[in-house]
């Protein structure tokens, strides 16, 4: 759901994952119709890095 979030609507998807700041600096960024390509790009790869985040905390804490 997030991905779709992401493709769709850039900005959001910072403020799903908890980065308020970046979601602000992405909105400012996909007012452009030039910069909506990458804010995009910057939305779905940091949205692959929250992911990637949380599968290694659940392995860290499945290891203690």
């Amino acid at each position: 759901m997030r991905l779709i979030l992401s493709l769709i609507l850039p900005f959001l998807t910072f403020f799903t994952i908890g980065k308020p700041i970046s979601g602000i600096f992405c909105l400012i960024l996909q007012i452009t119709l030039i910069g909506w390509i990458p804010a995009t790009i910057w939305s779905v790869y940091a949205l692959s890095q929250y992911n990637t985040d949380k599968k290694i905390a659940k392995s860290v804490a499945v290891a203690r």
